[in-house]
C-alpha cells in the first residue's frame, strides 16, 4: 500500500521545510519537493499542518502494581490513548522485585503487553534487587532481549530501594555492557523519616506528600547518583522525572564537565504546582500525588525547567504515565497521605502540552520534535527506525494542526481515569492525523486502529552518548 502526504511542513531536529512524504507499506520511502511525488497513489492533505515523527513516550507504567492496587490503564487502553495524543511508541517498565528473577519479571510484562497494544512498545527493566544473579541478567537482557536500560531507585525502602553499593555494582555492569542506568533520584531513607514525623503531628492531607519530599532530597540524590556514575568510569546515567531547579543544577554541572549524564522532565513539572494542585481543598489534592512531587509555584522551577529543555540540560519530556482513579484507588490514602498511590496520567497529552511551549515562545518547533520524539529514539536505541521523517524509517507520522485547539478534560480523554490532571487546559494546537507504521490509526477525531497492531521493539544501545 502506498500513501502520499502532501502540502505539509516536515519538522525535524535539523529544521522545517515543505515536502511531500511517500509511504510504502510500513516504511517512509521518499521525500519530494511539494508536488513532486508520484501520481496514482492515495493522498493525505497536510496543507497548513506540521508533519512530524510519531511521539515516543520513554517513561510509562501500564498496569503497574503500586500501593495495594494497579495502574488503571492497561496496555490496551493506555496505548490507544497514546495514539489519540500523537504518541506512536511507548517504552514501559518491566519490574523485578527483591528476591525475584529478572527474566521472570520481563516475561510477566511481555504477557501483559503482547497482542494488546495499539502502538509499538519497548521495555526498560526495573531492578528491585541488585545481586550476582541480576547483574548477570543485565548482560543477557542487553544481548538477547533488546533491553538496554535499567532503572534503579534511591527511594521506596523495602520495595524498590537500592543502596549505594548496589547502585555502584549495577553501574559498573552497565559501563561494561553499554547499557543506560535510569535513576529515581530521591533520598528515600530521609524522606521516610520526614513522612513519619508529619503523620505523628497529624499532618495527613495530600499536600504533605510534597512537603515531606523536599527539593533538597531530590538534589542530594541526583548529586550522589552522578558521583557514583563517575566512580563507575562515567557509566551513562539518565535521571527520570526531574522536577526541581536544584536537581537540574546538578545535571547541568555534570554535562558542562562533559559527562554522560542526561535527564527528563514531565509535563506535570512544567505546568502544575504544589499549592494549586496538591494543596487543593480536602482530599482533592490526591489526584496529583506523584513522586517526585509537584514543586512550589512560588519559586522558579517552571522557568528553570523550560530553560533546561531549551539548553538540552533536559533532553526529553516523558510522562511517567502511572494513572490511578480518584475513586477507590487514590482514596486508599484517605487519612494518610503516605498510602495514596503515586502517579499522574498524561500519555495522551504530552505532545500537546509541550507544543504549548512553542506557542508561548519557550521552545522552537525543532526542539519540540526533539524532546518528544527524536531524542527519545536516539537515547534509547530506536534511531533511525523511529524518531525521524526519513527514507527507511518506520512510517510513524503525525499531522499536527497549529490552527486547531485542544481542550483537555475527563469528558473527552481516552485514558482509563475518572479525572484529568489537566482539566480545562486549552492548547493552541491539535493532533490531526496519526499514522503508525503506515497505517492511519487516528483521523478526524475518530479511531481507526486496532488492538494488537503494536509490536515489541528490541532496542540497541544508546546513540546519544557524548
Amino acid at each position: 500500500m502506498s500513501l502520499l502526504i502532501t502540502g505539509g511542513t516536515v519538522v525535524g531536529p535539523s529544521g522545517s521545510y515543505p515536502a511531500d512524504v511517500l509511504v510504502e507499506g510500513e516504511k517512509i520511502a521518499a521525500l519530494f519537493v511539494p508536488g513532486g511525488g508520484p501520481d496514482g497513489v492515495e493522498t493525505v492533505d497536510a496543507t497548513g499542518k506540521y508533519v512530524i515523527p510519531g511521539g515516543i513516550d520513554a517513561h510509562t507504567h501500564m498496569e503497574l502494581p503500586f500501593g495495594g492496587t494497579n495502574a488503571s490503564d492497561t496496555f490496551d487502553t493506555g496505548t490507544r490513548a497514546a495514539a489519540f495524543g500523537g504518541t506512536t511508541t511507548i517504552i514501559d517498565f518491566a519490574v523485578q522485585r527483591t528476591g525475584e528473577v529478572v527474566q521472570d519479571g520481563l516475561a510477566a510484562w511481555h504477557a501483559k503487553a503482547e497482542g494488546n497494544c495499539h502502538v509499538d512498545y519497548a521495555f526498560h527493566m526495573i531492578l528491585g534487587g541488585v545481586d550476582d544473579d541480576s547483574l548477570k541478567a543485565m548482560d543477557q537482557l542487553v544481548t538477547d532481549e533488546g533491553i538496554s536500560s535499567f532503572k534503579l531507585f534511591m527511594a521506596y525502602p523495602g520495595v524498590f530501594y537500592s543502596d549505594d553499593g548496589q547502585i555502584l555494582r549495577a553501574m559498573q555492569k552497565a559501563r561494561d555492557n553499554g547499557a543506560m542506568i535510569m535513576m529515581h533520584a530521591e533520598n528515600g531513607i530521609a524522606i521516610d523519616v520526614l513522612v513519619q514525623q508529619a503523620l505523628s503531628r497529624g499532618e495527613t492531607d495530600p499536600v504533605h506528600h510534597g512537603l515531606t519530599r523536599p527539593e533538597a532530597m531530590e538534589a542530594e540524590a541526583t548529586h550522589r547518583a552522578i558521583r557514583l556514575a563517575e566512580v563507575a568510569q562515567d557509566c551513562p546515567l539518565y535521571i527520570v522525572h526531574l522536577s526541581a531547579s536544584q536537581a537540574l543544577e546538578q545535571v547541568a554541572a555534570a554535562r558542562d564537565a562533559g559527562r554522560n549524564v542526561f535527564a527528563e522532565t514531565c509535563p506535570q513539572y512544567l505546568y502544575l504546582t504544589l499549592e494549586d494542585q496538591l494543596g487543593a481543598p480536602g482530599f482533592e489534592g490526591a489526584k496529583w500525588v506523584c513522586s517526585t512531587p509537584l514543586r512550589s509555584g512560588k519559586e522558579h522551577h517552571h522557568r528553570d525547567l523550560w530553560k533546561g529543555l531549551r539548553s538540552n540540560d533536559l533532553a526529553i519530556v516523558s510522562t511517567d504515565h502511572c494513572p490511578f482513579c480518584f475513586k477507590d484507588q487514590k482514596e486508599l490514602g484517605l487519612g494518610d497521605f503516605s498510602k495514596i498511590p503515586n502517579g499522574i496520567g498524561g500519555v495522551e497529552h504530552r505532545v500537546d502540552l509541550v507544543y504549548q511551549g512553542v506557542v508561548d515562545g519557550k521552545l522552537s518547533l525543532e526542539r519540540w520534535v526533539e524532546t518528544i520524539s527524536t531524542t527519545p529514539a536516539r537515547m534509547f536505541g530506536l534511531y533511525p527506525r523511529k524518531g525521524v521523517i526519513a527514507p527507511g524509517s518506520d512510517a510513524d507520522i503525525v499531522l499536527y494542526d497549529p490552527a486547531g485547539r485542544t481542550r483537555i478534560s475527563v469528558e473527552t480523554h481516552h485514558m482509563n481515569m475518572d479525572h484529568s490532571a489537566y482539566e480545562g487546559y486549552e492548547i493552541a494546537g491539535k493532533v490531526d492525523t496519526v499514522i503508525s507504521r503506515g497505517t492511519v490509526v487516528v483521523a478526524g477525531g475518530a479511531y481507526h486502529g486496532r488492538k494488537g497492531h503494536g509490536r515489541y521493539l528490541p532496542r540497541g544501545l544508546s546513540s546519544y552518548l557524548v
